[in-house]
């Protein structure tokens, strides 16, 4: 299968930490911001990779993304080590889709801060961060101190950014491996 291609991590039980899960979620959210009908590939990829086992329907994603402590719908479910797998592969797959897309989005961010024109100049990566920033302020709950931090659109925008690039790294040779523990980084015993 897969999901075995992902390594075990060396964690104690078979629940996510909060910031893998946190992670995870952005990097959704981010496929979100990118793609319009990104939830429907989410769940279109879940069917074409044989992950319907774990990710069954819209209102199972929706549980599995609510267990981010930073949602307003934050529920007190734990995410498994499977079904955080299924996510990182199906959100590296749609990564690897919209390769492309990422690139130029990256290469216009670079080109427009190199020679400090405003990003609201560029219709496609305007709203690619516009798109972002509703999803951000929609989803997550603002009281939550993580969130405190990034209310801004600037700070917004510069998440959005970063997230392009961690998206871009699960494109590279072994990048959905390289990701995969990445999110574990620091949370090993």
């Amino acid at each position: 299968m897969i999901l075995d291609s992902l390594p075990e991590p060396a964690i104690e039980g078979q629940d996510c930490p909060r910031r893998t899960r946190l992670q995870i979620d952005l990097i959704l959210l981010a496929i979100e911001a990118l793609e319009l009908g990104g939830s429907e590939a989410i769940l279109a990829f879940a069917e074409e990779l044989d992950l319907k086992g774990i990710i069954k329907d819209r209102v199972n994603l929706w549980r599995m993304r609510s267990s981010n402590p930073m949602r307003r719908a934050h529920i007190r479910r734990p995410l498994t080590i499977m079904e955080a797998k299924a996510l990182v592969v199906i959100a590296c797959y749609i990564a690897r889709r919209l390769t492309v897309t990422i690139r130029q989005l990256l290469m216009i961010y670079q080109q427009m801060t190199d020679k400090q024109i405003p990003l609201e100049q560029n219709l496609r990566l305007s709203n690619y961060l516009e798109r972002f920033r509703a999803h951000f302020k929609s989803r997550m709950n603002p009281r939550r101190s993580g969130v405190l931090s990034v209310t801004s659109d600037e700070k917004l925008d510069e998440l959005a950014i970063d997230l392009l690039g961690k998206l871009l790294f699960c494109t590279g040779t072994a990048g959905m491996q390289r990701f995969w523990i990445s999110l574990f980084d620091g949370e090993v015993n």
